[in-house]
């Protein structure tokens, strides 16, 4: 088989792929990670239950695939928060991209179900302790940077505090979008600016 030929067979495996996951996170956000079936993901992706089992062995295998998709998009988001001006505003504008029309962002309502699913399920806790870890590295990494660097210039303890500060605030945003998603948006600015005005002050001297 040439490798052209190959090249072609894994872009299209990739898609068929990617096609499932964003039929499994509509499910997912509609039905909940227990009653949404294979069928339903089938029906969604417009296309056969057992083409689907060619790409994932069963539905815990879509979520795991969907953590770690999402893993990496929340790398990229932090990036993008670290490089911005104004941390509150980048964490407004986090809060605003979380629902379910935004493919780039994990939903509030999937966020609680992940939460959910991983008290109950061994691997899928595993995989969210892994995602939790990754995020708080990324997060302690930011914060101690020297500021001349993009950081805070944060001691490594204090950092460390700081970096469970932020990824509280980053699962409460996420959780009150979905109770709340028309919160008064001047009282949730004032609330994250008072937040990460603590979160980003220098260490005393």
């Amino acid at each position: 088989m040439s490798t052209q030929a190959v090249s072609k067979s894994e872009v299209r495996k990739q898609a068929q792929r990617e096609r499932v996951l964003s039929a499994a996170l509509i499910c997912f956000v509609r039905y909940g990670f227990h009653n949404a079936s294979m069928a339903n993901i089938a029906e969604t992706a417009q296309m056969s239950a057992g083409l689907i089992y060619r790409y994932f062995e069963n539905k815990n295998a879509i979520i795991l695939a969907i953590i770690e998709a999402q893993l990496e998009i929340t790398r990229e988001r932090i990036r993008e928060l670290r490089s911005t001006d104004d941390l509150a505003d980048g964490m407004i504008e986090y809060f605003e991209s979380q629902d379910c029309g935004d493919p780039e962002s994990m939903s509030a309502a999937l966020f609680l179900e992940m939460s959910a699913e991983a008290t109950r399920d061994a691997d899928i806790r595993r995989a969210v302790e892994r995602f939790d870890t990754v995020v708080r590295q990324g997060l302690m990494d930011w914060l101690s940077r020297p500021i001349d660097q993009g950081g805070h210039g944060l001691g490594a303890e204090t950092a460390r505090v700081r970096a469970v500060a932020m990824t509280l605030l980053i699962e409460g945003m996420k959780a009150r979008r979905a109770r709340e998603p028309d919160i008064d948006r001047a009282d949730l600015r004032a609330a994250v600016e008072a937040i990460v005005e603590t979160i980003t002050r220098p260490e005393a001297e």
